[in-house]
């Protein structure tokens, strides 16, 4: 019967959590809540001083050509190995680690081996980094070892959607054992949405996400081929923004917020989250964090991956700049309520932690077995 568990993480996370970060959160928590935090133990491959150290880069990029992604040194391989003798199951955070799991089973860990799926990594580090980057598929190859350790060597292995339940299927030949989509804690309960107020004449549309390839590529589209053809308020939050405005002049004129430390009231700004999102893995933590805040979303088939069941009629569909001009233009002369009451209970029944609960029982009862 499992009693404690390791988690294996990338780094420790402060202040702004997004993506990734929030699910890793989101997992800890399951844990602590079905075992006690007293019986949850994180293990950080990066600190600060490590982060920063040139001779740990120098070491990091030696050893990316053997499956040794982002800082995952033999020598801490051999320090998780030893930690794991005192737990009953280590939960590898992200499978750009996958070589924890084949060196505990070398290793004969009699415990339990988990990995979580963020992504199908091979396919997310192909979409983020740059087509003439040095060493790209270095860093690919290593992405994708890495995944298939966690499909050959985990005892069970968590997915986010069915999209990647079958690439992992196809490129691995295994598929996961569970499915757990993202999920938040829900941010809102203390928020007396307004359920009389309408949408703007004049809407006010809100992009929010990182400066990331993916999330690049899709806003400043939107800006060259919608905004332009729209009358509309329109803003970009999201950590390092200002030096993707400061890159683009079509963004000068465009209202940015970057490392915003409450991302409350732009989300209760807004009427509409715009999430022009065409590539990616995995699922999109924005679309999922714009459901708990209750706002109307139009998003493209990226944007909607893994929801898209259960917010057909909650949400708008849009995949060409058409589609987004056609229904903002539709909204400022047909206003809808800014608190959209079914997305917001989508997320409390489908995408709130308290959701995502009993899939940790069901798979740490499968663990137990």
């Amino acid at each position: 019967m499992i009693k404690n568990v390791l988690f294996v993480q990338f780094k420790h996370y402060t202040g702004i959590l997004e993506g990734g970060g929030l699910v890793n959160q989101r997992n800890m928590q399951m844990a602590e809540q079905l075992l006690g935090a007293e019986n949850v133990r994180v293990y950080y491959v990066h600190d600060d001083a490590r982060r920063r150290s040139l001779g740990n880069w120098l070491l990091s990029a030696l050893y990316f050509p053997f499956g040794h992604f982002n800082g995952m040194l033999p020598s801490r391989l051999r320090e998780i190995v030893r930690l794991a003798a005192d737990y009953d199951c280590v939960f590898i955070s992200t499978t750009i680690f996958g070589i924890v799991a084949r060196e505990l089973k070398a290793a004969g860990y009699r415990g339990r081996i988990v990995a979580h799926f963020h992504n199908v990594e091979s396919i997310y580090y192909d979409h983020l980094l740059p087509k003439y980057m040095p060493f790209r598929g270095v860093i690919i190859n290593c992405a994708a070892r890495n995944d298939a350790y966690c499909c050959r060597y985990a005892d069970v292995v968590l997915a986010l959607n069915e999209r990647d339940a079958a690439l992992l299927e196809k490129m691995y030949g295994r598929r996961p054992d569970y499915l757990v989509p993202v999920a938040l804690k829900d941010q809102c309960e203390h928020i007396n949405f307004d359920a009389k107020a309408q949408t703007e004449a004049r809407p006010r549309l809100l992009f929010l996400g990182s400066s990331f390839t993916a999330n690049n590529e899709g806003v400043l589209w939107f800006v060259q081929h919608v905004l332009p053809h729209v009358d509309a308020e329109f803003r970009i939050v999201g950590r390092d923004m200002d030096k993707l405005q400061a890159a683009n002049a079509c963004l000068r004129d465009v209202q940015v917020f970057s490392n915003v430390p409450d991302l409350a009231e732009h989300y209760l700004w807004a009427d509409f989250m715009v999430l022009p999102i065409f590539s990616g893995s995995g699922m999109k933590v924005k679309t999922c964090e714009s459901m708990m805040y209750g706002r109307n979303i139009l998003g493209t088939d990226e944007t909607f991956e893994g929801y898209r069941e259960y917010v057909e009629g909650s949400a708008r569909l849009c995949n060409t700049a058409q589609d987004f001009i056609d229904a903002i233009t539709y909204y400022a002369e047909h206003p809808v309520p800014r608190f959209n009451a079914r997305i917001r209970d989508i997320y409390l029944r489908h995408f709130s932690q308290e959701a995502s609960l009993q899939v940790f029982k069901d798979a740490f009862s499968e663990i137990k077995d």
